[in-house]
C-alpha cells in the first residue's frame, strides 16, 4: 500500500486518544487525505514478565491470558472510538497490528504507510507496560513527521 498523503494516527480507546484523534482527523480532512486509525496490540508482555516466576507456569499463562483480553478490550474501545470520531470521512480505516508499540509504527511509517503521524503523549498507556510511558518522546527521535498531541 502507498500511503502517499495518508495520515495515520494511534489510537487506544482510551480519553488519551481524543485530542490526537482529533488533530489527525482535522488534518486528514483540511488537506483531503485518507486517514488510518491504528490500535498497536502490544505483543511485548511475554518478553517483559519473563519466564523466571516464581510460582507455576499456569499462573504466568493466567496473567498473559489476562492480559490478552484486556488489549483485545481496548483494541475494541479503540476501533468503536476511531468509528464514531470518523463518520462522514469517506476515507477513514481502522488496523489492528500486532507488535512492540514503538517498533511496529516506525515501522508503519518506514514502509511509507503514511506520510505523518499523530500521537498522544499517554496513548497506549492504558494497558502498556512500563516502557510505553516513553513512547511520544522515543517516536520523535525516530520518526520523521510526527505530531504529538
Amino acid at each position: 500500500m502507498n500511503g502517499a498523503g495518508t495520515i495515520a494516527v494511534a489510537v487506544d480507546g482510551s480519553p488519551a486518544s481524543e485530542a490526537p484523534l482529533a488533530e489527525a482527523l482535522r488534518l486528514a480532512r483540511d488537506g483531503r487525505r485518507p486517514l488510518l486509525g491504528v490500535f498497536v496490540f502490544d505483543t511485548g508482555w511475554a518478553d517483559y514478565i519473563g519466564n523466571d516466576w516464581q510460582s507455576a507456569a499456569g499462573a504466568r499463562q493466567g496473567f498473559l491470558d489476562y492480559i490478552r483480553g484486556q488489549l483485545e478490550a481496548q483494541a475494541e474501545a479503540a476501533r468503536e472510538q476511531f468509528v464514531a470520531a470518523t463518520r462522514g470521512h469517506a476515507q477513514a480505516r481502522f488496523a489492528v497490528i500486532f507488535g512492540e508499540p514503538l517498533e511496529t509504527l516506525c515501522d508503519l511509517m518506514a514502509r511509507s504507510e503514511a506520510e505523518t503521524l499523530v500521537a498522544g503523549r499517554e496513548t497506549f498507556q492504558v494497558c502498556g507496560r512500563p516502557s510505553v510511558k516513553t513512547l511520544a518522546r522515543d517516536l520523535a527521535r525516530r520518526v520523521r513527521s510526527l505530531r504529538i498531541v
